[in-house]
């Protein structure tokens, strides 16, 4: 099974490029754009991933983004996580980045989106990775200051295939932010939005019917309510499911515990993603291994998880065409 996943064609729809920093990577930004982190070696930030939950992650997550200052270290942090993308056989990824995070610390619009773009743009061409961009609103601050990043997003738009909400879903609903993700979708986005991971299944319901989302990132507090099962299954609306992260963060105890697998039978629209990576322990191949090892999944079903990110990801109809080639091509060859 473990060689079998690790060739599997893979799409991913729920990374924070900020998550995928690594400690390696954050020490070198840190020499190189000489930041004082409050760490004294790379063992030392290592100890610091036990968190207990989603704040006492954030902490750590926004303080080690204070490292990434120039377009350069935009662009290598997203290469860095294209070439473990290649590693993992990714073929497609859609990338969920916070500005607030950089412009709150007085780091320009312009030199986030850039650094990230020409990755992208590399990524595309020197290892055949496509990708999507998501600038995500950060749910702690108020509806003006993602006014404001949208505005700042404005020559960028070309750039931009959604807008997201993350950040700490308990005490800041969906409902924060109905102005300014209608506006974005005026102006052409498609929406996402972090919802039913640490908040109840009222945020998933609140999040399709307020925000109007195409998909929803995490999801799996769905389960307390079954006629938004019934919906989720009915309409085939895309759950973006971080099994590492949900076990890290303690929104199941143990991976034996998690609810993907069940729902998956139940006929919802299944993916498997890494969310933020170098702080949950694991990116794509890692988190299909986790599952295959405490929920005994058939390789149909890894393989339907791939289906599902392929189905629910915003690139154009032909890349979708290639990529379910390429995923049957792959299955053929394992007699799947």
């Amino acid at each position: 099974m473990q060689s079998f996943i690790q060739g599997l064609p893979k799409v991913e729809l729920h990374l924070h490029i900020e998550g995928s920093l690594e400690p390696e990577l954050m020490f070198e930004l840190a020499k190189r754009n000489q930041v004082d982190l409050p760490y004294q070696s790379i063992e030392e930030v290592s100890a610091a991933y036990q968190f207990h939950n989603l704040q006492s992650f954030l902490d750590i997550y926004y303080a080690g983004a204070a490292v990434l200052i120039h377009e350069q270290d935009f662009y290598d942090l997203t290469w860095a996580y294209l070439l473990c993308c290649q590693r993992d056989c990714v073929m497609h990824t859609e990338i969920f980045f916070d500005p607030q995070t950089h412009t709150e610390r007085g780091i320009a619009f312009d030199t986030v989106i850039t650094g990230i773009t020409r990755a992208l743009a590399d990524g595309q061409q020197k290892l055949g990775i496509s990708s999507e961009l998501i600038m995500c609103f950060l749910r702690h601050l108020d509806q003006a200051s993602a006014f404001e990043t949208l505005s700042q997003a404005q020559p960028h738009l070309d750039s931009l295939v959604a807008v997201g909400l993350d950040s700490s879903e308990l005490g800041h609903p969906p409902q924060k932010f109905i102005e300014v993700f209608a506006k974005a979708r005026e102006q052409g986005l498609l929406t996402v939005a972090h919802a039913g991971e640490e908040g109840p299944a009222q945020n998933i319901s609140d999040s399709l019917d307020l925000l109007k989302i195409s998909r929803v990132d995490h999801g799996v507090r769905c389960i307390d309510d079954p006629k938004l099962v019934e919906r989720l299954a009915k309409e085939q609306i895309a759950l973006t499911v971080c099994p590492l992260s949900n076990t890290k963060l303690k929104v199941f105890e143990q991976m034996e515990q998690h609810n993907l697998l069940e729902l998956l039978r139940q006929g919802l629209c299944i993916t498997l993603n890494s969310d933020d990576p170098a702080y949950f322990g694991g990116y794509m191949t890692d988190n299909f291994e986790a599952v295959a090892s405490a929920l005994s999944p058939t390789q149909q079903e890894l393989a339907q998880f791939t289906r599902h990110a392929i189905d629910a990801s915003f690139c154009s109809a032909e890349r979708k065409a290639q990529m379910r080639q390429q995923l049957d091509d792959y299955l053929a060859t394992q007699g799947v």
